[in-house]
């Protein structure tokens, strides 16, 4: 258990993970106001050392017997069905949790927020004392729509996610790994396929979460909904999701029809005034960021702004984002902040 100033006590649950890492991670790097961090992860898991800053090291406790009673906020991120449980459980508790998984993000009574657009919203976590973290792809494209939306108002969107393995898990990330490796000593892919439905080293696949009724699969269901719950449900959303063979970093091309006249340069000058964004937009090369670049930090980077001439008011523009920070931990640990600073007190 480390300790710090005086301040919260907050419980990490899925603490081995990669999300749940990064969150820790994130803590220190932001001065979280944490008077007590505690580590918790499966039966599996307990006794395993996750680090807390350059020099503290937690020891992982049982998530099935923690007791969160004087837990002041939980950070959550162990999987849906994990959260479904013991996310209620924190909340009768007394704590307020910030869920990473998919679980309560339809919840009417349960507000689903990414800072830079609706952290106004955050007040409704009262309701049920649970707070949804959005999917990975959908926060980073919100975080770029807000600025355009207040400027012009969406009315559709069209993307196309090129999102990395990292999402999957740590499992995810193996597979790429040894997959790539064995390319070059010549083994079949499929002796090292356990979580994708196709090979991932060097290809793509169309596929990312199981598919629906109406052909879509349940990624671009949810940035549908999601945008729609968090920015307008006015917005019309179309979303193709695709799992690349990258390790950190998911990559947009995203294309928005606006229902008043709007220029690439109004819309270069918005984004560049926005929270939580960096423009890098030079049509030259290297003019843009690629996944590669932005792995380890904290912003959505957007490039490639450019008009749409095949309708009366469209742009489009790439964004790319660590999808373990902005599209989780950084986006949890900010809620939290907001939390801190305007609900809870000290």
């Amino acid at each position: 258990m480390a300790k710090k100033a005086k301040g919260f006590k907050v419980a990490v649950v899925g603490a081995t993970g990669n999300v749940g890492r990064e969150m820790l991670q994130t803590m220190v790097e932001r001065d979280f106001p944490a008077s007590e961090v505690v580590a918790l992860a499966s039966h599996r898991s307990v006794g395993k050392e996750v680090s807390y800053g350059d020099d503290q090291i937690l020891k992982c406790q049982d998530l099935a017997t923690f007791d969160f009673k004087g837990t002041d906020i939980v950070l959550s991120s162990p999987g849906a069905s994990v959260s479904a449980e013991f996310s209620p459980k924190a909340a009768a508790a007394g704590a307020v949790v910030v869920d990473n998984t998919s679980h309560f993000r339809m919840d009417p009574n349960v507000p689903l927020v990414v800072p830079e657009v609706n952290p106004k919203a955050i007040a409704g976590y009262t309701k049920k004392g649970i707070i949804a973290n959005p999917n990975c792809s959908t926060i980073q494209m919100l975080v770029a729509l807000k600025p355009l939306h207040d400027l012009a108002t969406i009315k559709r969107v069209v993307v196309a996610t090129y999102q990395s393995v990292s999402g999957g898990g740590k499992a995810a990330m193996d597979e790429l790994f040894n997959q790539t490796r064995g390319v070059y000593m010549n083994e079949n892919a499929e002796k090292n396929r356990q979580i994708f439905t196709k090979q991932i080293a060097f290809n793509v696949i169309p596929h990312i979460d199981k598919f629906m009724d109406d052909g879509m699969t349940k990624e671009e269901w949810k940035m549908v909904v999601e945008t729609k719950k968090i920015l307008d449900p006015n917005i019309e959303v179309c979303a193709s999701c695709v799992r690349v063979p990258v390790f950190i970093g998911h990559s947009e091309m995203v294309n928005v029809e606006f229902a008043k006249p709007i220029t690439d340069e109004q819309a270069r000058e918005a984004l560049r005034k926005a929270p939580g964004i960096s423009v890098i937009d030079r049509r030259e090369n290297e003019g843009y960021v690629t996944p590669a670049e932005c792995a380890g930090e904290d912003a959505v980077f957007v490039s490639r702004i450019r008009k749409d001439p095949s309708v009366k008011n469209g742009i489009n523009f790439w964004c790319v984002s660590d999808n373990l920070r902005k599209g989780a931990a950084l986006n949890a640990v900010q809620i939290a902040e907001i939390l801190v600073s305007d609900y809870l007190g000290q």
